[in-house]
């Protein structure tokens, strides 16, 4: 039969026993200060964040319908449009248009890419998506 320890039978632990005990409580608060803090993170409001050549440019929420004219030194240009909460390319000075071509983004990890233009936007603390994989 196990026998679990009272607080009246804290005199009769060992050092080892309270050493051990101790360890449990903190490991278990670490574990819910751990989870506390990504459930806040993870409920921040959705974003699209803007590289340009490798570097971030910007964050925009998907809660403000805006439209934003992202420039490059060399003269080329996208044009992201957010509104009701889904981020788009609506012009772009690429060659191919690929990127306006593409549907609206709004989940978690999902991303606009102009490869010409050296820009990508990816959506961060979104709505999961649903879709594993997706074709054209």
């Amino acid at each position: 039969m196990v026998r679990f320890a009272a607080l009246a039978d804290l005199k009769s632990m060992k050092k080892n026993d309270v050493i051990l005990l101790a360890a449990l409580v903190v490991a278990a608060f670490a574990a819910f200060a751990g989870i506390s803090w990504y459930s806040h993170i993870s409920t921040r409001e959705p974003q699209a964040v803007v590289f340009l050549d490798g570097e971030e440019q910007g964050r925009y929420p998907l809660s403000e319908d805006i439209t934003v004219e992202l420039c490059q030194d060399d003269g080329s240009y996208n044009i992201l449009q957010i509104q009701g909460g889904k981020a788009e390319i609506t012009q772009a000075s690429c060659p191919d248009k690929i990127c306006v071509r593409h549907r609206p983004v709004s989940g978690q990890g999902e991303s606009l890419v102009c490869l010409p233009n050296k820009m990508v936007v990816e959506i961060e603390n979104g709505e999961e998506s649903g879709v594993d994989a997706g074709t054209r």
